[in-house]
């Protein structure tokens, strides 16, 4: 392509460390994509004629036809998926494929395949995420009077609903498609018409462009344009955080199937077994999951560590901007899919979560309440209730197992009424506040996240 400058072939080695295409060639329908339109907006701005045009366009769409096929005859020493495409469509063509490149460079031209790839993968981790929040709704409602300890600290704190437990996590995913939403009005914006990096001197129409392709926008300086990778900073945190979400979700998976918990049982089809201990049943899918999340957050310190030193405008250091987000987006799209099946499938053990309740007072803090209703200020109640735990501890009994006449020697406003209010069922129904674990709460956030959900046209 630079021979009328260059007397000497690029030497071999140069040219496999310079080589894109194992990496790029994954934007080929997007490089035909972003070539139909800039022929067209040629054609439509009387730069080409509109017959070279229909020409240009029907050739692409045969490349588009051999690549879908497997056919397309990739050729290493044409570097990039850009010149491949191009060098076939003069093959299928004649010269005038030689007209397509008019008004653009590859710094735009790349700028716009990566903003195309990474718009579509967002929207493949935006389905995915609201099927995953469409099954832990389903888990939910199968779970509204299942109580088990919730915890701070990993110590038994107070008791909760599971299905508060697991909405709890719908509302970190619907963040996350929210997050999807507002970053892609910034990757959804076309730099096709900077050129290399001072624009051009052809009168191209972006808009025209950006139209054509679906984009929201077009760029405001055409040096920015070229070499802004921003929108794939922010789409690889997008992509950390999800992945942030789903190995904090990992972590419990991991410790409720432990039989010192017991809370649930794995599917065989999402476990392992142990080579030398016959008994085991191991969560190495979430182990796994849990773990490849460090693996995304490398990709978005690789590309932020890429980016910082980096004059204007386009710098061939950009080459490696692709691998960290391709893998990313292997990363979390088979998790959210495989983590969607999975809590499709997880057999929650009720009867071992009713018996972890009586471990751990998840009732003092009614206790205190209860003091307080009785005039008693919270700091007051509050040691109070923490002596009544520490009797109670010492001779190995629970809150609600302590004689009225126990109860009265640390505080004379205890009355008979007090175990109603130590009952961990209507614990739970008393937390009515907003947002709270209570039966009437819990299914208020049910019905808002369905309703959410059908905004969003997922059903």
């Amino acid at each position: 392509m630079w021979k009328g400058r260059f007397k000497e072939d690029t030497d071999s080695l140069v040219l496999d460390y310079t080589c894109s295409l194992d990496v790029d060639r994954e934007f080929a329908l997007f490089d035909i994509q972003g070539s139909i339109a800039h022929a067209r907006m040629l054609g439509r701005q009387g730069i080409l004629e509109e017959e070279e045009v229909e020409r240009i366009v029907q050739g692409l769409c045969e490349i588009e036809k051999e690549i879908k096929e497997g056919t397309f005859p990739w050729r290493r020493e044409l570097e990039d998926v850009h010149l491949n495409i191009e060098y076939r469509l003069t093959e299928i063509i004649g010269e005038v494929g030689k007209k397509l490149h008019t008004g653009r460079s590859r710094n735009d031209q790349v700028a716009l395949d990566f903003r195309l790839f990474v718009r579509e993968c967002m929207v493949e981790w935006k389905g995915e995420l609201c099927r995953l929040i469409r099954v832990m709704l389903h888990r939910s409602q199968e779970h509204m009077h299942t109580l088990l300890p919730g915890y701070t600290h990993l110590q038994p704190a107070q008791p909760v609903s599971l299905a508060h437990h697991l909405l709890a996590y719908g509302q970190m995913f619907r963040r996350d498609v929210e997050r999807i939403e507002d970053a892609m009005r910034r990757v959804n914006i076309s730099p096709l018409g900077a050129a290399a990096l001072a624009g051009t001197t052809y009168p191209l129409d972006p808009y025209f462009v950006a139209r054509e392709l679906g984009m929201g926008g077009t760029f405001e300086n055409s040096m920015d344009a070229v070499s802004d990778r921003d929108f794939v900073a922010e789409a690889l945190f997008v992509g950390s955080l999800i992945m942030v979400h789903l190995s904090r979700l990992c972590e419990e998976i991991i410790l409720w199937s432990n039989p010192c918990f017991g809370f649930v049982t794995l599917p065989d089809a999402f476990a392992t077994g142990s080579s030398i201990m016959p008994q085991k049943k191991n969560p190495d899918v979430a182990e796994l999951m849990r773990g490849k999340s460090a693996r995304t957050f490398g990709n978005l310190i690789s590309l932020l560590t890429l980016l910082k030193g980096l004059p204007l405008a386009y710098n061939r250091d950009m080459q490696e901007d692709k691998p960290p987000f391709m893998d990313t987006h292997k990363q979390v799209s088979l998790s959210l899919k495989l983590m969607a099946r999975f809590m499709d499938s997880v057999v929650f053990n009720s009867s071992q979560m009713q018996k972890s309740l009586k471990r751990g007072f998840l009732n003092a803090t009614e206790l205190a309440d209860y003091l307080v209703s009785k005039g008693i200020p919270f700091r007051e109640a509050h040691h109070i209730t923490g002596e009544v735990v520490r009797y109670a501890e010492e001779r190995g009994l629970s809150l609600e197992g302590l004689e009225l006449d126990e109860l009265r020697r640390f505080s004379e406003a205890i009355s008979e009424d007090v175990y109603e209010v130590l009952d961990l069922k209507r614990a739970v129904e008393r937390r009515s506040s907003p947002g709270g674990t209570s039966p009437q709460c819990v299914l208020a956030q049910i019905r808002s996240l369905e309703e959410w959900l059908e905004k969003k046209g997922e059903k």
